[in-house]
């Protein structure tokens, strides 16, 4: 299976901030941004992911992750030229993705919650059609919105509504079969001007070959697209750290775990990081696991 990381945008929400880097190297707590939807990716066991930037910042990213090989996944990158919609990452990504099945993640995304790498993998294992994952929110006027029958069934989709009959948001993790390059070739903009993911999710559900994931009570999502939202998002991990001592999106100790890399290899990694407590953290995971 293959992986997207879509990190494209000018992050024009976050401006001033965003006006010197990209919107997904800002930090949330301790880690860059990126980390949150690498992790998703990772935990999902899919190790060969694109990363679609921005041409200014793809320099930043690449120098921030390289190659994988440290972490022992592979990553590529290509460029976005400007914002062009969701399903524009399959555009850009065709060759990437083959007619190999695929999960996007976008690049402000963060996911937690005990059980959500048993979700991960239930949906990968899944070899016809498309997986999403509905979230409960307070605004879904700023989400596309899922509307589901008694049994939790998927039956419509709604882009952004005024006025909306659901408050299940659609998040930013989508798993889809080897159709959805050849679905997203064949869209037109919307009125907005992009490419529409509800638009190919839509066509899924059509079909019926949809499934809706829902993440309910201790699951956490956020979209740190907003001044507020990147604050919650840093808070929260932040109250993990020290009340738990979880560090949510631990890229080396997700790798250790996943058997991408060594204890050493991880313990290495650690150290490369100095004093830092991220790095004492790493330290002490590739000893405990070792």
């Amino acid at each position: 299976m293959k992986g997207i990381i879509l990190a494209g945008g000018t992050g024009s929400r976050l401006m001033p901030i965003t006006a010197g880097t990209t919107k997904q190297l800002l930090p949330i707590y301790d880690k860059p941004m990126i980390y949150y939807p690498l992790s998703v990716l990772m935990l999902a066991g899919i190790r060969d992911i694109l990363v679609i930037a921005a041409p200014e910042s793809m320099p930043a990213v690449q120098g921030l992750l390289g190659d994988g090989s440290r972490i022992g996944i592979n990553l590529s990158y290509a460029e976005q030229p400007e914002p062009r919609g969701i399903p524009d990452a399959y555009v850009i990504g065709a060759r990437h993705v083959g007619a190999e099945r695929s999960a996007l993640v976008l690049g402000d995304n963060l996911f937690h919650g005990a059980g959500f790498q048993d979700l991960l993998r239930e949906a990968r294992e899944k070899d016809n059609g498309c997986t999403l994952f509905g979230y409960p929110v307070a605004d879904p006027e700023r989400y596309a919105v899922g509307e589901t029958d008694r049994e939790g069934n998927l039956t419509g989709i709604e882009e952004k509504p005024a006025r909306p009959r659901s408050h299940n948001a659609i998040t930013g993790l989508y798993f889809y079969d080897g159709d959805v390059v050849e679905m997203a070739r064949s869209l037109r903009p919307s009125a907005r001007g992009e490419l529409e993911i509800t638009d190919i999710n839509r066509m899924y559900l059509e079909q019926r070959r949809v499934s809706l994931v829902q993440l309910g009570r201790g699951f956490t999502w956020l979209d740190a697209g907003t001044f507020r939202s990147l604050l919650d998002a840093s808070q929260y991990v932040q109250v993990l750290v020290d009340r738990q001592g979880v560090r949510v999106a631990c890229i080396e100790e997700i790798a250790l775990r996943m058997g991408f890399i060594s204890g050493a290899d991880c313990h290495e990694l650690g150290l490369a990081m100095g004093n830092s407590d991220y790095g004492r953290y790493v330290r002490e995971v590739a000893l405990a696991l070792s």
